[in-house]
């Protein structure tokens, strides 16, 4: 079967499987370019609660860009290929809902990368993390900026200098996931966490994502007057006073 990007929507909630299993699910221009499209789509209203991200397969989420494909890149196609992955990487962390990142295998390089931008990591014990382009003569680059902030600058770069990869528990302890499980238990906790994040305001988590992303991007001062902005602008809609009153509601019937 050729590679490509399955969406599937259940109400709420969106799954997105990069389909390349043959390849580790290698991304190639042609399945970055679908991928882009495929969020864009599923950006327009009504946009999904929650987004999951998973890779098909066992053996990995995604195990790097396709190294067929990159080995026979010269400057300028370099440039272009690079701007994709870019795209992809910029499409999901702009994605208006929370994204998932079900990891079940390796996450390598733009796999890694893809990892990053999503706003809640879970892995399989089983899974690994790695940034080996400098091990094929590149540097890692784009979304890799994200990494200094995610874990740390030293971390990062051990992860971009050696080429090395971290298991599953790592990189947990380094930050780089938010919960780590047995293969089996994979999808119940990205239930759960989906369970979760539908259990919110749904205007109030889209407010949220996008102050995290300004809060990346900004200085502090600029951060917090975002923040003073999104927090009265909620106000203008019926979230807050209907989801309050329900709260105080629910207290009084309390015995």
């Amino acid at each position: 079967m050729s590679a490509r990007i399955v969406a599937q929507r259940e109400r709420d909630v969106a799954r997105v499987v990069i389909d390349h299993a043959a390849k580790s699910n290698a991304l190639t221009s042609a399945l970055l370019d679908e991928f882009y499209a495929v969020l864009e789509e599923l950006s327009i209203e009504p946009v999904p609660r929650v987004l999951v991200l998973t890779g098909a397969g066992d053996k990995a989420f995604v195990g790097g860009a396709y190294i067929d494909e990159m080995a026979a890149l010269d400057e300028v196609s370099a440039r272009a290929f690079i701007i994709r992955v870019h795209r992809a990487c910029d499409a999901l962390r702009r994605f208006p809902a929370p994204v998932i990142a079900r990891v079940q295998g390796v996450a390598l390089g733009a796999g890694l990368e893809l990892v990053a931008c999503c706003d809640i990591r879970i892995a399989a014990e089983e899974a690994e993390f790695g940034m080996p382009e400098v091990k094929l003569g590149i540097p890692s680059v784009v979304e890799a900026a994200l990494l200094p902030r995610l874990i740390g600058a030293g971390r990062a770069r051990w992860l971009l200098l050696t080429g090395n990869s971290i298991g599953a528990r790592q990189a947990l302890d380094w930050g780089l996931v938010e919960q780590v499980v047995p293969r089996e238990a994979l999808d119940m906790a990205v239930d759960g966490a989906v369970k979760a994040l539908l259990a919110n305001g749904p205007e109030a988590l889209r407010a949220q994502k996008l102050l995290i992303k300004q809060w990346e991007e900004e200085p502090l001062p600029a951060g917090i007057a975002a923040g003073i902005d999104a927090f009265a602008a909620a106000y203008a809609g019926s979230e807050p006073h209907e989801r309050m009153a329900a709260f105080l509601a629910g207290k009084k019937r309390k015995p």
